[in-house]
């Protein structure tokens, strides 16, 4: 208990799937949780469990993709909790298509929730974490950021994107003792999955040989561990790398 004790993370997409996994742990270790998502029931109800059960937290309805949204979320995290030490990009969306299928409208909203949404929150965060002596940035890529996949190609090239970005604000940001990583999770049990969420074996074979591997799908908060220790001070010396969650897919 206690790995993140007083500590504020802001938390995206955080009521339901991983984010709503990673809120309530992060809570449960002692941070102060601003939960943001474009789904205010969901949000809502993550941070009214969180209370619940003794922890803090505040709900932020938050379009990633929007700056100024970026700002007030900033804002309410400082005016609620005094200031910023951890931002978990964990919002995300996919379609499924291959890349001749995919539309240039599906193209641009997945680069704008899942690419630009991470750029504007590590851009909106930064001043506040500077005034605190540092902070730490977990981006929420996919082993799609890493291998490739069928009928995936805006959402892996968005999560390639997300997997370099993380590398290049590991540099920019290391003046001021801002950490930023990246976590590559697998097959994972959540509702960005739709129906294959609740079946293992013909998600298997959607995603590929890679997948053939694997033995099972991974619960969410087998995530939000890996999550927790590159947001906490036990990773003081990890900066700039991926993590990869996935039970052996990509080592094929």
């Amino acid at each position: 208990m206690g790995r993140v004790e007083g500590k504020v993370a802001i938390i995206t997409g955080g009521g339901m799937g991983m984010g709503e996994s990673h809120s309530r742990l992060f809570a449960k270790e002692g941070a102060c949780v601003v939960v943001t998502d474009i789904d205010i029931e969901a949000g809502e109800k993550t941070v009214a469990d969180i209370i619940a059960d003794g922890g803090k937290a505040i709900f932020v309805q938050h379009d990633v993709a929007s700056e100024s949204q970026w700002a007030n979320v900033v804002s309410q995290a400082v005016e609620s909790f005094g200031g910023v030490d951890i931002l978990v990009n964990n919002a995300g969306i996919i379609f499924f298509a291959s890349s001749q299928k995919t539309t240039a409208d599906e193209w641009n909203k997945t680069m704008a929730v899942n690419l630009l949404g991470v750029h504007l929150g590590c851009q909106a965060v930064q001043p506040e974490m500077a005034k605190r002596g540092g902070g730490s940035i977990v981006n929420i890529s996919s082993i799609s950021g890493i291998v490739g996949m069928p009928n995936q190609a805006a959402y892996q090239a968005s999560k390639g994107g997300v997997r370099q970005l993380t590398k290049a604000l590991a540099v920019d940001y290391q003046k001021d003792n801002i950490r930023c990583n990246s976590i590559h999770p697998g097959m994972i049990c959540t509702p960005i999955l739709g129906d294959l969420q609740h079946e293992f074996e013909k998600a298997r074979g959607f995603l590929g040989p890679g997948a053939q591997q694997v033995t099972r799908m991974a619960d969410p908060i087998e995530v939000s561990y890996p999550v927790l220790f590159l947001a906490s001070d036990e990773a003081s010396y990890v900066n700039g790398t991926e993590l990869v969650v996935d039970n052996g897919f990509v080592a094929t």
